[in-house]
């Protein structure tokens, strides 16, 4: 579904005025975006490192901690 049909159905949702099987397909839908979301954050996550800077002024890197 694209995003103009997201804001519309959002739209009538909120108003009341969706079918019950559009608001629980876009329901369902919403929920795999969610976690395919998740799931592309937690891996972008895990490729990223925290630069630090010690007191003698060695850079290291240590895993990001979300």
């Amino acid at each position: 579904m694209r995003w103009m049909s997201w804001k519309k159905l959002v739209k009538q949702l909120e108003n009341g005025k969706a079918k019950l099987d559009d608001a629980i397909g876009a329901y369902e839908r919403g929920a795999l975006l969610k976690r395919h979301c998740e799931s592309k954050l937690r891996e972008a996550q895990a490729k990223i490192e925290q630069i630090s800077v010690g007191s003698d002024g060695k850079v290291s890197t240590t895993p990001f901690n979300s």
